[in-house]
């Protein structure tokens, strides 16, 4: 049977180092980069997965965004952390800070946030080994691992390297590679490549 994921993607996953992109609406104007642009950056590298992320527009702008982003390409699209726009998209992705302040209990976190999203995709940034741990007992559809190199866009205190292979064999949900990861990056037991600004440089 599909998981959650599955059915969202359209096909069934393997550990295979698929492309998942962040759209930094910072970096995109940062590099005066438009919507549009990025729309065919992201038909032309087959990228699978989108996490909009905006920490300088207004909600109004970043509904507008992610409207223009589901109208123009047929993949699905996560927020990061801003809950309250889940109905412009098809999931939601948080950081363990961000559970931490909805209930820290984690279980009592996610039945919180599955009231609010019901079936939608629900992503969780892991740094280690218990971290993922406890993400296996959550009704969650994939994990963040990271950073897995050093990052010029984040400060960044715990760097995985090789041992994000050990760490993302351990984990029951489909593992998201991210921090400094390059879109040919072939990491094993890998789901995704999560790629950010690198993205655009290619």
């Amino acid at each position: 049977m599909l998981s959650n994921l599955e059915k969202a993607l359209g096909f069934e996953l393997k550990a295979s180092n698929l492309l998942y992109v962040l759209c930094d609406y910072e970096t995109l104007q940062k590099k005066n980069i438009s919507l549009k642009q990025f729309v065919e950056l992201c038909k032309s590298a087959n990228v699978k997965l989108i996490q909009y992320r905006d920490k300088v527009s207004s909600i109004k702008i970043q509904r507008k965004n992610l409207i223009f982003l589901k109208e123009n390409l047929d993949i699905p699209i996560l927020i990061n952390d801003k809950i309250e726009l889940i109905e412009f998209c098809d999931g939601l992705h948080l950081g363990q800070e961000d559970f931490s302040l909805i209930h820290k209990d984690k279980n009592i976190a996610i039945k919180l946030i599955r009231r609010k999203i019901k079936d939608k995709l629900l992503g969780l940034s892991t740094h280690n080994e218990i971290e993922i741990l406890e993400a296996n007992e959550l009704d969650i559809d994939m994990i963040g691992l990271g950073a897995y190199r050093n990052t010029t866009t984040k400060e960044v205190d715990n760097i995985l390297g090789d041992n994000i292979v050990y760490l993302s064999k351990i984990s029951k949900h489909p593992v998201c590679a991210i921090g400094g990861v390059k879109i040919d990056d072939k990491i094993k037991n890998i789901t995704f490549n999560v790629v950010g600004s690198g993205f655009y440089e290619n």
